[in-house]
């Protein structure tokens, strides 16, 4: 989309953006995708049809027509925004303790909570937003956008960089509590590098505007408007400066900014009508089906509203009503249902949980094996998360550095995405009583080249087996040797003996008296 400077806060202009953002096919997509994840699937539009005695189609309101979402959507995106943001450390780390304690300041638990609204809100519809605003201790915090709100606006190329700026139209439903009750209003922000505009729809939720008005007014909640970035206090004054860039920031689902439910819809909607199809046939046939001979009535359609509500049917002199009951033919409908959800977590690239059965008596190598897809659709996610991330991280260092006076580097800080998986405790025990084994080993055979090796290279090797830093202990550890308390060949042959299944000799030491 294009916009001029000089239009940039025309009423009409702004309406007219946002009225084409919601009915473009990007966020009709993106509507699809939160219906799915709120369970609202096309199964709920479903109707039954019969074809009545002029040939034409009516819809049947007398057969069973149950309408059941199955939100398998709604697990897949839950499950992988919860198995990418597993991690219980800060996501954003870095090796130096004072950069550290000034980052978790930011990268902290709110951020966590908006950072799994953004993963979940892209994963659902395709893309969304994330934006930063000046807190009250004039700090940078980061606040989830819906998207579907979120209108992406260029300035025409008019050859002047300066004035080739960009621009974010903000719209949201605010509720308000009014002597009448609660009143829905809509709010508008336009941003921009500098400035926000503040407004409020006069149509609300209805769409409906006074003559003469073009449905667009100044927000008269709003105390500055336009209202700079950053606002801040000296005495009785107010000084306000922008960020010089919009701070909004768009996660992409993928490349075409496309929801996760694309791939999958199709098979959603076959399981939902699979499995109310075989609810209907159940409910219509459960008392059976009945035959009836001199049937004293109009029509059939008024035999089968008898049958349904009074429960009784007039037949002739030579009439007769037999019941006969059916098998369904559940097998099929049964083998389609579990093939359809095995495609869609195949196909959804997640976890099916069913498909590990006990987890106590499955290996560690087989629940890796199951976790593998849903591994490659956040690796996907993750890459595209920590670049925008990096994005703001440049944001956060600077204001760091300016509040500070600190000249800390992007390059000082890196991602970390650790992920979590359920394990079988049996099998980690055997691996931890396998890496002690292995590391007495090691040890042992460091310590009988200890007459070969140099002390203070046998002590290095040593920490190293057992995880430790030797510089840590490096001053403490030559003290003892210096003194004569450590003896590393004495240990050395007392370690051999043992393994030999020799008792190592005592000698008797005469006691020294004191003086």
């Amino acid at each position: 989309m294009t916009l001029g400077v000089k239009d940039t806060l025309n009423p009409d202009l702004i309406l007219s953006y946002i009225n084409r953002d919601m009915n473009s096919d990007k966020k009709e997509k993106a509507k699809m995708g939160e219906r799915y994840y709120e369970a609202d699937h096309d199964i709920k539009q479903y109707k039954v049809y019969y074809v009545n005695d002029e040939g034409e189609f009516v819809e049947d309101t007398n057969r069973s027509n149950i309408k059941i979402s199955h939100p398998f959507f709604t697990e897949l995106v839950d499950q992988k925004a919860q198995y990418l943001l597993s991690g219980k450390d800060s996501y954003v780390k870095s090796d130096n303790a004072e950069l550290q304690k000034e980052l978790d300041k930011y990268f902290n638990d709110d951020f966590k909570d908006e950072l799994q609204e953004l993963v979940t809100g892209a994963s659902t519809k395709g893309f969304d937003y994330i934006y930063g605003k000046k807190n009250a201790d004039d700090r940078l915090e980061f606040v989830y956008a819906d998207g579907m709100g979120v209108v992406e606006v260029r300035a025409k190329d008019n050859g002047n960089e300066k004035d080739d700026n960009d621009y974010i139209i903000y719209h949201y439903v605010d509720t308000q509590q009014t002597q009448k009750g609660i009143k829905e209003v809509v709010k508008i922000e336009v941003w921009d590098k500098e400035k926000t505009y503040y407004y409020q729809s006069l149509r609300g939720i209805t769409g409906k505007v006074k003559k003469g008005e073009c449905g667009l007014i100044l927000d008269p909640d709003a105390k500055y408007n336009p209202r700079p970035h950053v606002v801040t206090r000296e005495g009785d004054k107010y000084y306000g400066n922008g960020f010089d860039f919009i701070p909004f920031w768009r996660l992409d689902n993928n490349r075409k900014q496309m929801s996760d439910l694309k791939p999958i819809k199709a098979l959603i909607d076959d399981y939902d009508l699979m499995s109310c199809g075989l609810s209907n046939n159940l409910q219509d046939i459960s008392e059976g089906v009945y035959v009836v001979k001199g049937f004293n009535g109009s029509s059939l359609t008024e035999l089968q509203q008898n049958i349904k509500t009074k429960k009784i049917v007039g037949v002739g002199k030579e009439g007769d009503v037999d019941i006969r009951t059916i098998n369904i033919p559940y097998q099929a409908r049964q083998t389609k249902l579990e093939l359809d959800e095995k495609n869609i977590y195949r196909f959804g690239m997640g976890l099916n949980t069913a498909g590990l059965k006990d987890t106590s008596a499955t290996t560690n190598l087989a629940i890796k094996a199951a976790y593998a897809l849903l591994d490659l659709k956040c690796n996907k996610l993750e890459s595209k998360l920590k670049k925008m991330l990096m994005d703001i991280l440049e944001v956060v260092i600077k204001e760091i550095n300016d509040a500070n006076k600190t000249d800390y580097s992007i390059d000082e800080v890196y991602f970390n995405f650790e992920r979590e998986t359920i394990t079988n405790d049996l099998d980690n025990a055997n691996v931890e009583v396998l890496e002690a084994n292995k590391r007495n080993v090691e040890i042992t055979t460091l310590l009988n080249l200890a007459s070969k090796l140099p002390d203070e290279t046998l002590m290095k090797l040593i920490f190293e087996q057992l995880d430790l830093n030797y510089e840590d202990y490096k001053d403490q550890v030559e003290e003892k040797i210096k003194e004569g308390k450590v003896d590393i060949n004495e240990a050395s042959e007392t370690l051999a003996n043992a393994e030999l299944g020799e008792e190592p000799i005592e000698e008797e030491v005469e006691e020294v008296p004191t003086i």
